[in-house]
C-alpha cells in the first residue's frame, strides 16, 4: 500500500496513536501540529513519521501544508481531522475569544483541511475523511458550549458531505470517543477520575488511545466503501445516539 495518510493533531495523543497506527497499516503517513515543537521532534525521531506545522485555523496555511505533505509524500487519500483544543468555561464567563479559538480550530479547522484536499479525492475517484468528534458534541457539558457547538458541528458537516462525496467514491465518517486516557484526561486529579469521570462510563474505565485509532484504521481501508456519513461512538457505553 502507498496511500498518504494525513493526520491533523498527529504527533500527541489521539493523533499520535492514529499516525502510528495508520503507519502500521501500511499507508504513508503525515502528521500535522500546531505548535509543540519538542513534542513533534520527539515523535518523528520515535516513529519515522514525518511532522509538519501548520494552524489548521488559517486556510491559507493549510493549503499551503497539504501542498508540502503532497510535494514530499504524494497525494493525500485519506485525511483524519483530529485536531483540537479546549477553553472551557461556564457560559456567562465564558469570552467572545475562547468561543472563536475553538470554534476556529474544531469545526473551521475541518472545512479547511478537507477543502485542501477535496478537489484531489473528487480528481481521482477515491477519498476517505475521518473526522474526531467526541461524545460531549452528542450529549452536550456544561462549561463546554464552544466546543460541543464545534464538536456537533463535525458530525453535521461530515453527514452533509458523505453525501456529495459518495458517487465520487470518496467517504466522510466521524468517530465520537467519550473519555479517553491520553495524558490531559490522565493529568486530571485522581479522585476526580474515580469519583465523578469513570463512574459515568458502564465499562468502568477510560478509553485507549489505541482503540480509536483502530476505528479509523478500519474506516480508512478499502473493504469500507460501502460505509459513509456514519458516526462511531467510541466511548464504553456512556452513550448512545
Amino acid at each position: 500500500m502507498d496511500k498518504v495518510a494525513l493526520v491533523t493533531g498527529g504527533t500527541r495523543g489521539i493523533g499520535a496513536a492514529i499516525s502510528k497506527a495508520l503507519k502500521e497499516a501500511g499507508y504513508k503517513v503525515a502528521a500535522n501540529y500546531a505548535g509543540n515543537d519538542d513534542a513533534a521532534r520527539a515523535f518523528t525521531d520515535e516513529t519515522g513519521i514525518q511532522s509538519f506545522k501548520w494552524s489548521v485555523a488559517d486556510y491559507d496555511d493549510c493549503a499551503e501544508g497539504i501542498r508540502k505533505v503532497e510535494a514530499e509524500l504524494g497525494p493525500v487519500a485519506v485525511l483524519v481531522n483530529n485536531a483540537g483544543i479546549t477553553r472551557d468555561a461556564m457560559f456567562h464567563k465564558m469570552t467572545p475569544q475562547q468561543w472563536k479559538e475553538v470554534i476556529d480550530t474544531n469545526l473551521t479547522g475541518v472545512f479547511n483541511m478537507t477543502h485542501g484536499v477535496w478537489s484531489g479525492m473528487r480528481d481521482r475517484k477515491f477519498g476517505r475523511v475521518i473526522n474526531i468528534s467526541s461524545v460531549n458534541g452528542q450529549k452536550g457539558q456544561a462549561g463546554q458550549a464552544n466546543y460541543s457547538a464545534a464538536k456537533a458541528g463535525d458530525i453535521g458537516f461530515t453527514r452533509a458531505l458523505a453525501q456529495e462525496g459518495a458517487r465520487a467514491g470518496i467517504t466522510v465518517n466521524v468517530i465520537a470517543p467519550g473519555y479517553i486516557g491520553t495524558e490531559m484526561v490522565r493529568a486530571i486529579d485522581e479522585k476526580v477520575l474515580k469519583e465523578r469521570i469513570i463512574p459515568q462510563i458502564p465499562v468502568g474505565r477510560l478509553g485507549e488511545p489505541e482503540e480509536i485509532a483502530r476505528c479509523v484504521v478500519f474506516l480508512a481501508a478499502d473493504d469500507a466503501g460501502f460505509i459513509t456519513g456514519s458516526t462511531i461512538s467510541a466511548n464504553g457505553a456512556q452513550f448512545f445516539s
